[in-house]
């Protein structure tokens, strides 16, 4: 039978204020177990909860960057179960009336263009952490986390393949991060994904049983997670057995899905209104006020920058996939010397992804902090496309500039590496090697396409790896042409 799989994402950004959504304690990672849990985190009797206004205003952010609709009243609900991190018995969310509703998000996929079509985005308060590892036989309570503001982003279950739900989240991550709302440090648990998965038989539309894998917090295990349990799911069809709608961990040591809790439905959290905070009133003018202060949207950027330098779609993409990267483009850009700016920019995409992407991560820096400025790449680019540098001494020029930060017409001047341009001499020099090798001539002439390659190495042999290639090329065929 030909399955079709079904995925629906839901993503916890944790949101960037400096202080938890309902109390003053620290947001920030790192601090001692239950340093940073004040009296409203820990539930403590007589506390009431007051609403962080920066949290709200990064969700309206959020709203206009996935051309969501924004309600003008929302309500935050107590969504009730019992955990021991979780001090209130309850959990502080929206469920009925989200801040958020609706909205896409586009990237790329497969060759084109796709969008996920988003159900909501609403406003909640983060549980504390369980901790098994270091109590042999006990459980630790770090209360830390408790109260820190979420964004949860859920989409319609509009996915069909894993790696497409990557390609979605990858988006996600980095949309959040251009608006500024949330770091996106999955290792610090700022960007976890829950991932809805169900197969169904071609052709049909009824949904599948889902099972919902939660707190994936790596791209590469969320692929390899979603990927399992697909095939989970279709082998026990298979066998004659049955889905279970359940909640399942990924264990990644083991490469496979296991069961966490049998999956609840809504009407199990019992949500009813919280009687502690008022309805979240937003008006127009707040709206206003964000938009005006959001500066160019991530897809605004994109189109921009396609449409002054004739980018492709996938290069505007790689531009706009974080701030940092496309400030750094718009300088470099800004750089060049006079000339066809759109050849100039696709040769810094090339460079910017390429041979600068590799070496920063190779000493672990953004490209904000290279030692490659924008405007010396730029220069480089600019010397291979003006003929000084061939791409080989580009990429020897270029090593030198990430060692040690130099100029590459410094480096050029000092180590002599000005390709050799001059057709009377790269002519002189194909003389004497097609005096000096009878033999390969009259082989090429043959028809031996092989010995062309031979008299082209030892051209460039004779002129220290200096000559133009694409001269050498047509000065040699023509000569051996006559």
């Amino acid at each position: 039978m030909n399955w079709e799989v079904v995925i629906g994402l839901e993503t916890h950004a944790q949101l960037s204020t400096a202080s938890k959504i309902f109390s003053g304690a620290s947001t920030a990672f790192g601090a001692a177990p239950n340093t940073q849990a004040s009296a409203v985190d820990l539930a403590l009797p007589g506390v009431l909860p007051v609403l962080n206004k920066g949290a709200v205003e990064r969700a309206i952010r959020f709203g206009l960057a996935v051309g969501g609709r924004i309600a003008p009243r929302s309500v935050f609900a107590r969504k009730n179960y019992f955990y021991p991190d979780l001090p209130k018995g309850y959990q502080i969310s929206q469920y009925e009336l989200p801040v958020v509703s609706g909205g896409q998000v586009a990237f790329p996929f497969e060759g084109g263009e796709r969008r996920v079509q988003l159900t909501r985005a609403h406003l909640e308060e983060d549980a504390g952490k369980s901790l098994h590892e270091d109590y042999h036989g006990m459980t630790g309570i770090d209360l830390n986390r408790a109260g820190t503001p979420l964004l949860e982003i859920v989409t319609e279950p509009d996915m069909r393949s894993a790696a497409e739900a990557v390609a979605y989240a990858r988006a996600l991550h980095s949309l959040v991060r251009w608006i500024g709302i949330c770091d996106g440090n999955m290792q610090e648990g700022s960007f976890r994904c829950d991932a809805n998965v169900s197969v169904r038989p071609k052709g049909t539309e009824k949904l599948g049983t889902r099972c919902e894998i939660k707190n994936l917090n790596s791209f590469r295990f969320m692929e390899k997670a979603i990927e399992h349990e697909v095939r989970r799911q279709i082998e026990l069809i298979g066998e004659g057995g049955a889905v279970v709608q359940e909640t399942r961990l990924y264990d990644p040591d083991r490469d496979e899905t296991r069961p966490m809790r049998s999956k609840e439905d809504a009407q199990d959290y019992r949500y009813f209104p919280d009687p502690d905070l008022l309805p979240l009133v937003v008006s127009p003018a707040m709206i206003e006020a964000i938009r005006g202060e959001m500066g160019e949207v991530q897809h605004e950027a994109r189109s921009r920058l396609a449409l002054e330098y004739n980018l492709s779609g996938y290069d505007a993409w790689l531009v706009t996939s974080d701030r940092q990267g496309a400030a750094y483009f718009e300088k470099a850009i800004e750089a060049l010397e006079s000339g066809d700016r759109s050849a100039g920019a696709k040769q810094l995409v090339n460079w910017m992804f390429g041979e600068l992407a590799a070496a920063n991560n190779e000493i672990g820096v953004a490209i904000s902090d290279s030692p490659v400025p924008a405007a010396a790449l730029a220069r480089l680019v600019q010397r291979g496309a003006d003929g000084t540098l061939s791409s080989k001494m580009m990429k020897v020029v270029f090593a030198e500039m990430h060692r040690d930060g130099s100029d590459a017409d410094t480096i050029i001047a000092k180590q002599g590496l000005k390709q050799l341009s001059d057709p009377a001499a790269i002519e002189a020099a194909v003389d004497r090697v097609l005096a000096a090798n009878a033999k390969q001539v009259e082989d090429y002439r043959a028809g031996k396409e092989k010995a062309f390659n031979s008299l082209v190495g030892q051209v460039m042999k004779a002129t220290a790896g200096k000559a133009n290639p694409a001269q050498v090329n047509d000065i040699l065929r023509r000569k051996l042409a006559g």
